[in-house]
């Protein structure tokens, strides 16, 4: 009698899973007739969500090698494994390496537009899913995924930090902690939209702290830092030397996007 209870019990499980696959899939169809799927830069429907249509995917410009080793800079031909971008010759970062998904463009402007300042967190998957292609050389050493943060007064009036989102989404991706208290922006800055390359410096100069117990939390591991765009890199570069003079070892950048030059050639 117990078995036949038991086996009772296993075909009514059964039948409620697949009830509630059923109830799954048909919540899936009414949230599609309600809200269409479209792309996600220019709204034109699509047969499925959370992707782009023909021709905002063929306004990409995927970063792919050859690039230089240390900027991440793509080249327009193949100049050898030893060559490095102008920018890496005349202003050597602090950090090892950068690493972008994509090139700056009319469609990733669209979509980091969205994501930042839109609500729309959910683009913070699609983003993270070609990061963690474009940092696939930094997984093998484990290192701490760390966003860029935002100051509190400005976390508040846009109640999401985008670098956390892109850190958690990726740290999903790759089985990696992130850690978004290693780092502090205790001065608020001037957003860095309209400002000049030095006045970028400038502007964020003395806005980071380490916690202090920095070296304990990073237990020697190496550190990602994580943001959406890489315009001239002021700010990855202020965090890098307060992560090194805290003690930190290797320090790499990741960012959804980066602007490109057209015309940058190695030297």
């Amino acid at each position: 009698m117990a078995l036949m209870e038991s086996g009772g019990g296993e075909v009514k499980g059964r039948v409620l899973d697949r009830l509630g696959q059923g109830l799954g899939r048909l919540g899936l169809v009414l949230l599609d007739q309600l809200y269409p799927p479209a792309c996600i830069a220019c709204s034109a429907p699509l047969v499925a969500g959370d992707s782009l249509c023909a021709a905002c995917f063929s306004g990409l410009r995927p970063i792919s090698a050859p690039f230089c080793p240390i900027l991440g800079l793509p080249f327009e031909g193949d100049p050898g494994p030893d060559a490095r971008s102008a920018e890496a010759l005349a202003d050597p970062p602090p950090f090892e390496r950068a690493r972008a998904a994509m090139a700056y463009g009319a469609v990733v402007g669209t979509l980091i537009s969205r994501f930042k300042y839109g609500d729309r967190v959910e683009l913070a998957r699609f983003c993270a899913r070609l990061m963690a292609a474009a940092g696939q050389e930094f997984w093998p050493d484990r290192p701490v995924l760390v966003p860029v943060p935002l100051h509190a007064s400005r976390l508040r009036f846009r109640r999401y930090n985008q670098s956390m989102l892109l850190a958690r989404e990726l740290g999903r991706l790759t089985g990696l902690e992130v850690d978004p208290h290693l780092v502090r922006r205790h001065r608020k800055t001037r957003q860095q939209v309209g400002l000049s390359g030095d006045g970028r410096l400038r502007n964020v100069r003395g806005a980071f702290v380490l916690h202090q117990r920095a070296l304990e939390r990073l237990a020697g591991r190496p550190v990602v830092l994580v943001d959406d765009v890489y315009t001239t890199g002021a700010t990855v570069k202020a965090i890098t030397r307060v992560l090194k003079r805290g003690g930190a070892g290797r320090v790499d950048v990741l960012t959804f996007a980066r602007v490109v030059i057209d015309g940058e050639l190695p030297i």
